[in-house]
Order: C-alpha cells, then structure tokens, then sequence
C-alpha cells in the first residue's frame, strides 16, 4: 500500500475502514467490503472529490466524523454547544494529533478561540464491528453548556433502505422499513430510558437487502437513556447516519477542564444481510470481559406462578417440582419486602416482609439451594412508591419539578440516583440482601419512563440518572462478582449494550405468548445472542393475550433463548410436568450449540411461517426451528432451507419432538419425520426440505449433524 499520512486504513476479516486525516476534522471515506492489503489509499482524493453545486456554498462542507457549522454544515451532527450569551456556538476545530496503532485510529483537535477541544478514537474489531468514541472538553474559562455531540459517519448513495425497531409493552421491537428519499429519517427517544418504542438501533441497506442477500450498515447507541437516531439524504447526494445521546436544556454542563464522553457508537457492515450483522455484533458481545462464561442455568421465574401472594409453604412446594423436572435457578419475584401486596405501596423499603416471610427469608432461600438450585431476587430499586417509608422518610429522593404536582407512572416515581446519598441507601440495602442471603441472581427490573425528571439542582436529570445507575451497578458487581443481573425494564424497555456492559442477560418482554413471541425474538437477535436473551415457557393461557397454546410450540419457541419458565407448575398436571422436564432436557442436550453457534434467520418465501436456526461455526452441527405463525395460503407448506450449513459436507437430518400434543396422525407428513434424510449442505441450504402439512402455532424442530 502507498504510505500516505492522510489516510488510515484499517482491515477487519470482512470489511475496511477508511479515514482521511488532515489538518481538519476526519471524514469516513470508505465504509464497506474488505479491500487488498495493497491498495493505494491516495487514490481516495481523485474518487471522493465531489463538483460544487449551482446555488451553493463556493466550499461545499465536508461530511466529517464531526462535521462542522463553521464550515458550512448545515444538518445535524458534529458539535452542538455554546457558552453564556450564545457565544462559542460554531468551533472550527484544528488536528492537535492524529495516529493509527493497530486497529484504533485516535484524532485530536482544538479550537484555542472558542475553548473547545475534542477527541475521535475508532477501533475495528476483527469481526467488523467499529466502536466510535468522541468527547468535548471545556478548555475556556467559564461553563460551556453542551446540547449534543454527535459522530456522523458517511454511506455510499446505495444505502437508499432503512429498517427501524419500534414497538410497545409486550410487543417490542417491532421493524419498521423506510424508503430513504431527499431529506431525513429521524427517531427520537425522551423517555430517559432505552424505551419500547424506539430502539437505539438503526440499518440502512441496499434496497430490498434481507436476512442473507444485500448491503446492510448497520449502527447502535450503547446507552440506556434518551436518544437521537438519524440518516439523512443531502442534495449532493451525500448520506450519513449519526446516533447520539438526547440531552435536554442544560444536563451537560461543562466547568473549566471537565470533558463530555459521547456514548459509544457501535456500527457493523455486512456484504451479506442481516445475517452478517448479527454474525458481527454477536461475535463482538461475546469477546467482552463481563460476557457470561457458565452454562445459562434454567430459571423458574414465580411471577406468573404467585404473583404477589407470597406463602412459605407453597413457594417451597413450587421449588421441589421444578428441581425434579431439571430447573437449575429458582427467582422469588415482587411481593417479597416489607408491606408489598399490590404495586400501590412499598417501592423502595427494601427489607423482607415478616408477615409473609416471619422466619425471614432464609427459610425459603435454603430450602431452595438445599434442593441444588440457586436462588435469585427480584428488585426495582430505581423507584418508590409515594405509599412508602422511604418516600414519607424522603419525598426529596424523587425525582420531579418544584412546586409540580409529580407524574406518576405505574403508582411510582423515581428515585434520584444522581444524590449521593439515594445510591448510598440503595447501595446499602442490596449489598446487605446479597451478603446476608445466598443469592446468586438479581431480576432488576424498572418499570417507568422517566418524565417530568429534575434533579437536585432543578433542571432535566436523565444524562445524570443514567450514569449513576452505571456506576451504582457497576460498585455493586464489584462486591458481589459473582452475582448474575437481569436488566428487565417492564419487559424489553432497556436492552442497549449500555446496560449490557453491567448486567447477564435481557428481560425480552413481559409477553410469554409464544406466538408474539417469535417476532420479538427474531428481531431481538439482530443486535444480541441468545445466550443473553430471557426467554420463558408460561402457561397455558396466556395472560396478556388470553391465547392458549400447545407445550410444544412454547417450548420450541423458548429453546433458542436463556430458557426459563413463568408457570405453577406445582399446580401443573402430570403429563405437563413431563412435558416440562422434555424441554428442559432437549434445551440441555443442545445449550452449548445454542448458546455459542451462529444464529441464522432464515428468508422463507410464505409470510405465514418463520423458519430460523443456530448453527455450528464448524459446520458440525446445527438446530432449526419451522413456525407457523397463522394459515398458510399453501395447501402444503413450502420447503425450509437449512442456511449457514457447510456446503461441502454431508448432514443427517433428523426432526426432534418435543413431549405433549403436537401431531394430528391424520395429517400427511414426509417420511424423514420417521427415519430421517442425509443430503449435502450446499442442497438443504438451496432446496431445502419438506415439512408436513401444518396448522397455526404449531412448530417443527430440525437437528442436523454433519457426516463428513
């Protein structure tokens, strides 16, 4: 390659970064499909240099990582911050330094006028994932007040698709697909939370790019607050797409010498689909110190087995059934602490309740590890109810603004975790139940928007109530390190990989109907592995759809998550605690290809059905699961391609059954359901295989094992 101090270049195993560096800002010059080892970065001059338009600006501005209003920038990005009187608002920022070590291109500027300084470090992993860092500085003498600081990265004019996650309670990330003209696409979270109605996540595409077939740039906002997403088409032809933290009136607010670190933005390219997205952000949260190591344990969550009617007895008599059907992890959920017997009352007075538990709770905790489970907590200490000690002890503690009357949600406010001493109290009491209680595992839930939320000092505090929430789970993990966290913010309204730096694994969703479910669960492997994603059988009867569904469709549905159950099975009936204890066997037979092989989703041509799979990164082994979701419009259902197989190797195929009633014997059904097939890779990932004839929600599992 041609030395050439302008350009750094940076190779992942899939793709290359280029970044052009002079005495300005860096811009992204390509973004995309790996290049030679020797190719001539100089010659990105001649074939990024744009004409100027008629009617425009003499010098068009540049499409920098922060791109500048002194210089013409006229959309959103860049540096957004001004000092008292408005001054200092447009810095024209100057290289103070520039290098490539490795795969981290770092970048510093200044401007000694305005006082302002930034920093850009990018770093390509070997997987193709870029992790983008930018900071502000405050080098003047008086407060600069900062209102964004937002990276843009450049895409080529073929990135004309975009797919968005919206959603709700119980039917989270839903896609959304946008046909991307002149002007932007902008989705915007003041929640204070990641929210269920708008993920951090954004992809934009090839037009018509699916799981497997087209160009997809994909970028995620590692942060659990309130956000700003946008791709925008300018009138060049230039396009970008920037993801940065919202910030309301006056949260960042700089004093002499202090610095604002933007949250990370992770982005992946992938030549393949959103399959090679997936590929790359799933390789990228595994290599991560805090990833969990361990088998995922089987959980039995109690809350849609008690709700909050919490009996000594009866919990105990639950533990003994789900140890003998192979539950490994038994979590107490709310109702357990002083004065909880509806979510009215008693957020925040985090001691056990002597009523229901009068021989405190280590009689149920060494019930349940006595049996060889481990025992886990439910607990939602960001809140407090208003019918509470805490709040009557502190009304201060609460988030809100003076002389207001405050916005409760779910009967609660929320607790200001930016006063030191809220997270001394909070910190205290978890600290003390972890270390008084063999517990191993914590459902830390939160169950509200942040709205209406000023702190201390009057004004906006979702930027300080994230970063305390970080740091207070961050102290707590480091004296209890082997303590598992589950972020659950009612259901999926906090999955970020923010959160995911301090926590083992997402709440998916209240909704374990197991129809919705698929859904949810498909797009949620977009951005994480399964290993992370909770995913649980319920009953029968569904209580936030009131739809009844099969064992086995739930089971099959639940398999390809960190399986657990939200069920009496006490109450359950013989053949069902059978059918139980199947699932938990066939999730054990198959967890270490579950939990650690390739996800596929599979592009199945009747909309009626989802087909996906997890295989083997040797090719050795994989396992599918067929849903049909509603009636087909086929008499017969289509054939199922088993992608992401070896294609040079040769697989027996085999169906695996789950127990309980699943198969009408007067239905036709080909005959490898009975004796099994052998086929080469490169014809079950191309032709596929034939199903029997299929009523809704019902599944079929694929086990394929590689003969050659």
């Amino acid at each position: 390659m041609t030395a050439d101090p302008s350009y750094a270049v940076l190779h992942s195993s899939v793709s290359t970064l280029v970044v052009s560096h002079d005495e300005a800002v860096p811009r992204i010059v390509h973004w995309g499909s790996r290049l030679p080892d020797g190719v001539d970065a100089s010659s990105f001059a001649a074939l990024t240099e744009l004409p100027t338009p008629h009617g425009s600006l003499d010098s068009w501005p540049p499409v920098s990582l922060l791109p500048e209003r002194s210089r013409g920038w006229s959309s959103y990005g860049g540096v957004a911050a001004h000092r008292a009187g408005g001054v200092d608002w447009a810095p024209r920022f100057t290289r103070t330094s520039s290098g490539l070590e490795g795969t981290t291109f770092t970048w510093t500027g200044t401007d000694a006028v305005a006082g302002v300084s930034v920093s850009l470090r990018l770093t390509l992993d070997e997987v193709g994932v870029i992790a983008i860092h930018a900071s502000l500085t405050n080098d003047g003498s008086t407060s600069l007040f900062v209102e964004s600081l937002a990276p843009v990265v450049a895409l080529p004019a073929r990135a004309a698709e975009a797919l968005t996650l919206t959603g709700r309670w119980s039917k989270e990330m839903q896609p959304q697909r946008h046909a991307l003209g002149a002007g932007a696409l902008v989705v915007e979270n003041r929640r204070g939370r990641t929210s269920h109605q708008s993920s951090p996540t954004l992809m934009v595409g090839t037009p018509g790019f699916g799981e497997q077939d087209g160009e997809v740039w994909a970028a995620h906002l590692a942060w659990s607050g309130s956000h700003h997403l946008r791709v925008e088409a300018l009138e060049d032809g230039s396009r970008f797409l920037t993801l940065a933290e919202l910030l309301l009136p006056g949260e960042v607010r700089l004093e002499p010498g202090e610095t604002y670190d933007a949250p990370l933005v992770a982005t992946a390219y992938s030549a393949h689909g959103l399959g090679g997205i997936s590929d790359a952000f799933h390789a990228h949260v595994r290599e991560r110190a805090v990833h969990p190591r361990s088998p995922r344990k089987v959980i039995l969550n109690t809350w849609e087995a008690v709700y909050m009617r919490h009996d000594v007895a009866e919990l105990q008599r639950l533990a003994d059934v789900a140890a003998s059907v192979g539950v490994e992890r038994f979590v107490l959920d709310d109702g357990w602490f002083r004065g909880r017997d509806d979510d009215h009352t008693s957020l925040g007075d985090w001691y056990v309740d002597e009523r229901k538990y009068p021989h405190g709770l280590s009689e149920l905790v060494d019930h349940v590890t006595g049996l060889g489970l481990e025992f886990g907590l439910w607990v939602e200490p960001e809140m407090v109810n208003p019918d509470s000690d805490l709040y009557r002890a502190h009304p201060g503690w609460a988030l809100g603004i003076e002389g207001q009357e405050p916005v409760l949600g779910r009967h609660q406010l929320v607790l200001d975790l930016a006063r030191p001493e809220v997270s001394a109290y909070l910190l205290e009491r978890l600290d003390s139940l972890l270390t008084e209680h063999a517990i191993g595992y914590l459902k830390w839930d939160m169950n509200r928007d942040l709205v209406a939320a000023g702190g201390a000092a009057g004004g906006p505090s979702m930027h300080a109530q994230t970063v305390a929430l970080y740091a207070l789970l961050a102290e707590l993990r480091r004296r209890h390190p082997g303590v598992e966290i589950e972020s659950c913010a009612s259901g999926g309204a906090r999955v970020d990989l923010g959160i995911a730096m301090h926590t083992d694994r997402f709440w998916t969703s209240d909704c374990n109907d197991a129809l919705e479910r698929q859904s949810i669960q498909r797009t949620f492997s977009y951005l994480l592995p399964p290993e992370l994603m909770g995913a649980h059988v319920g009953p029968p009867w569904s209580h936030t759809t009131a739809r009844t569904h099969t064992l086995p469709f739930r089971g099959a549905t639940a398999l390809f998550g960190h399986l657990g159950f939200e069920w009496d099975l006490a109450s359950a009936t013989d053949e069902d605690r059978a059918g139980v204890a199947g699932v938990i066997e066939t999730h054990k037979r198959f967890r270490p290809l579950l939990h650690h092989g390739r996800t596929v989703r599979v592009e199945h041509p009747d909309p009626s059905a989802y087909a996906h799979g997890v295989v083997a990164h040797d090719g050795g082994e994989a396992l599918f699961c067929y849903a049909q979701l509603t009636s087909s419009d086929q008499a017969v259902p289509l054939p199922v391609r088993l992608v992401g197989l070896h294609p040079a190797r040769r697989y027996r195929v085999e169906r695996v059954v789950l127990p309980g009633a699943q198969w009408d014997p007067g239905r036709s059904h080909p005959a490898w359901y009975d004796v099994g097939l052998e086929a080469d890779g490169a014809l079950l990932a191309q032709v596929g295989i034939p199903l029997g004839v299929h009523v809704p929600e019902m599944a079929t599992l694929i086990h394929a094992t590689a003969l050659t």
